[in-house]
């Protein structure tokens, strides 16, 4: 049996192996086959030599992110040790800086490699698609992205839509005005402002319209310029809708299309505006896609598992 000794002399030892040396025990569940002991600042690693290659690539891949953003957590450790190439999970330095300082002197920043090649993606593109299940903070970094934009006076408005498919068919029989009526539905886009812009400037960019959240409805017709613009729930849509969405675009506008082709909510054999697009545009200059997937889910760590649970009897049933 060949043995490995890795001595840590330039990061802190006890961060790296993490709280009562968790990121070691993730690297054994994914090296079963080798004995990896962690005491003081030394690691031995005991096993095959072929194995042993492996393990010390992927270790000095882990070494290298940590030392540039000092944090390793459960996502970023799966997402190297399972990665194919450093250009999988490594990103540009621009995409790790903080996007907004939110409202307590929140700092908030893309969280995961895919997040992060998103913001670098909007830097690239002024329309991207950003797929991917729930949790993976598709919406929440575009809207960080939006604010960003707006606060440096790269835009002049922000607007936030969605399809409004369940509220479509049960407005009328809900009580109060319209905006009281769309306002539940529209929910996880205030919600992300709230964190981002203090709530009396949030009030105020509401009300002269410098943000403004709609349903898809509100989008015909108009050109939308100098503006941060966020299509969200985007699988939703049927073809007309995101033809007529992706055409609203005027001059010095971004746009972003966030959606998850697994929860669609449209009529059987409606196709999905949202995966048509993503056939019918991939390969477009100017057209960025970025795939995030459970990995890039920052939730409550149970999401990722029901993800992956779901993703295996959906699997099954094809």
């Amino acid at each position: 049996m060949n043995e490995l000794i890795i001595e840590l002399t330039e990061i802190n030892p006890r961060e790296f192996f993490g709280l009562q040396n968790s990121n070691i025990q993730l690297l054994k569940k994914y090296f079963p086959k080798l004995k990896i002991v962690a005491r003081g600042s030394k690691m031995k690693i005991y096993g095959d030599e072929d194995m042993l290659e492996e393990f010390d690539a992927r270790l000095n891949m882990l070494l290298e992110h940590f030392g540039k953003y000092n944090k390793l957590d459960e996502n970023v450790i799966e997402r190297i040790l399972t990665s194919d190439s450093k250009a999988d999970y490594e990103t540009s330095a621009i995409s790790g800086e903080t996007l907004v300082h939110g409202v307590g002197g929140r700092l908030i920043k893309a969280q995961t490699a895919n997040q992060r090649k998103l913001v670098e993606l909007t830097h690239k593109n002024d329309m991207v698609f950003a797929i991917g299940p729930a949790g993976t903070g598709k919406t929440y970094t575009g809207v960080a992205l939006a604010v960003k934009a707006l606060k440096e006076k790269q835009v002049r408005r922000i607007i936030l839509t969605r399809p409004a498919v369940e509220a479509g068919e049960n407005l009328g029989f809900l009580p109060g005005d319209l905006k009281e009526k769309l306002d539940p539905y529209m929910q996880p886009l205030y919600d992300a402002l709230r964190d981002m812009i203090p709530a009396e400037k949030l009030e105020s960019f509401i009300e002269k319209g410098v943000i403004q959240i709609a349903p898809m409805a509100f989008m015909r017709g108009r050109t939308l310029d100098n503006a941060f613009v966020i299509l969200d729930e985007a699988q939703n849509t049927t073809h007309a809708q995101m033809k007529m969405f992706l055409t609203r675009m005027g001059k010095n506008a971004k746009f972003m299309i966030t959606g998850d082709p697994g929860q669609i909510d449209l009529p059987r054999r409606v196709i999905s505006g949202l995966k048509e697009a993503l056939l019918v545009l991939k390969g477009v200059p100017g057209i960025g896609i970025i795939h995030l997937d459970d990995k890039d889910v920052i939730r409550h760590k149970l999401v990722k598992k029901v993800i992956a649970a779901y993703k295996e009897i959906e699997n099954r049933n094809d």
